[in-house]
């Protein structure tokens, strides 16, 4: 299938070029395309002297509108599929192969999750990954053992309703949303790295409590 592998980036100076060598190196049968959020570091500069293939929004969008930015070049450009692929090296492209082997079966959206096979440990961040999959469980009677994870990948009629449909965050309430339209999810086993460098949006316990305060809000009243 044709695949776009989207990158979302903001101030990943340390981290891009390591992503799209992995990609260049072992996995050129997919197309990317990274979207520069605005970095205010020297992401662009790494981006044009490395000739890799970007778009840079000229304000900051935050993580929803650079998602939909790649998602709207990938229905433009008639890709039948795509993945959102972290910038910060965390992501690991080897499994992208088995993940569109589930969108050719039927999926609409398949989550490369870290717990199919393997069992979340007790941190206070996996009692709140425990909360958002009860939370699923009760609102639309599907079991997603990974909510929070980034790498999700869209069939082509997903791809448009990202695309123009809705202005949301690639997030686990998002997910509630489309389950509740009728789309099948799929998770598949995959690995992920631990960020190497930079600082994660959601980094600190207010931004985790925050985060988690949103989610379960929206995910109760407002995924509809």
């Amino acid at each position: 299938m044709k695949t776009l592998v989207i990158i979302p980036a903001y101030n990943e100076s340390s981290n891009i070029v390591n992503v799209i060598n992995n990609l260049d190196n072992y996995y050129n049968n997919y197309d990317y395309i990274v979207i520069n959020d605005c970095s205010t570091d020297n992401t662009e500069s790494i981006l044009n002297v490395n000739n890799i293939r970007h778009i840079t929004l000229p304000v900051n969008l935050g993580l929803a509108g650079a998602v939909q930015t790649g998602y709207k070049y990938a229905w433009e450009n008639g890709y039948e599929c795509a993945i959102q692929f972290d910038g910060d090296g965390q992501h690991e492209a080897i499994f992208i192969s088995t993940m569109i082997k589930e969108i050719e079966k039927g999926a609409d959206i398949v989550i490369g999750s870290r717990f199919v096979n393997k069992k979340k440990n007790l941190s206070l961040r996996m009692l709140g990954s425990r909360i958002l999959t009860l939370l699923i469980i009760l609102t639309t009677g599907i079991r997603i053992k990974d909510p929070t994870s980034g790498m999700r990948m869209l069939n082509r009629k997903m791809i448009y309703d990202f695309a123009y449909n809705m202005n949301r965050r690639p997030e686990p309430d998002t997910i509630v949303y489309e389950l509740r339209k009728g789309a099948k999810v799929v998770e598949v086993q995959v690995e992920m790295k631990d960020r190497v460098a930079g600082v994660s949006l959601y980094s600190g316990l207010c931004n985790s409590i925050k985060y988690m305060v949103k989610m379960i809000i929206s995910i109760l009243f407002l995924s509809y």
